[in-house]
């Protein structure tokens, strides 16, 4: 059987480590001794912790010793969490991706999670930051959202009830464009 027609296995890598550069080296180094293939990735420096979550693809037979030398790395101060990832179908309704701005608060995370959640809203990719507001100087949060709503939830529900959430909260939301 060739190393192409292997069964391949998907995992999902967390990792987290003083930043320092070489770091995601070290892993791509990993995948790519193994014969894995990186599919996906989010890395990003926090606070002086460089952290990350990587898909990877692996052969069945190289899946072991990928997982031995990931392991190897936490000599280098990775700290690696593997999981294996599986396949899900795409759930049902509408996607969209939602832009968020207000002044910046302890609180603004949950008081919006908690809003998509009570809608049934699956957050499918989430970031955000803090950002200096022009010619004022005040710390504003700015968030990125992609979502999936159910079928039953519409568009401007989701718009209403985040406004609702504070004054000064500004909601935009883009429809992804068509495929």
């Amino acid at each position: 059987m060739s190393p192409s027609a292997r069964p391949a296995e998907s995992l999902v890598l967390t990792f987290v480590g003083p930043d320092r550069p070489g770091l995601v080296n070290l892993i791509a180094e990993a995948v790519a001794r193994h014969g894995g293939n990186w599919l996906e990735s989010r890395l990003a420096n926090l606070a002086g912790a460089f952290a990350g979550v990587v898909l990877v693809e692996v052969s069945s037979a190289a899946r072991a010793g990928l997982i031995s030398s990931l392991a190897q790395l936490e000599q280098e101060g990775l700290r690696i969490t593997i999981a294996s990832g599986q396949e899900t179908a795409a759930l049902p309704g509408t996607h969209l991706r939602l832009e968020l701005v207000a002044h910046d608060r302890p609180g603004i995370v949950r008081d919006v999670t908690q809003t998509l959640t009570r809608l049934g809203v699956n957050i499918e990719d989430f970031s955000s930051a803090l950002e200096s507001a022009p010619f004022t100087g005040e710390t504003l949060f700015k968030a990125q959202l992609q979502l999936s709503l159910p079928a039953d939830v519409p568009e401007p529900s989701v718009r209403a009830a985040l406004e609702r959430l504070a004054h000064e909260l500004m909601v935009d939301i883009k429809t992804p464009e068509p495929a």
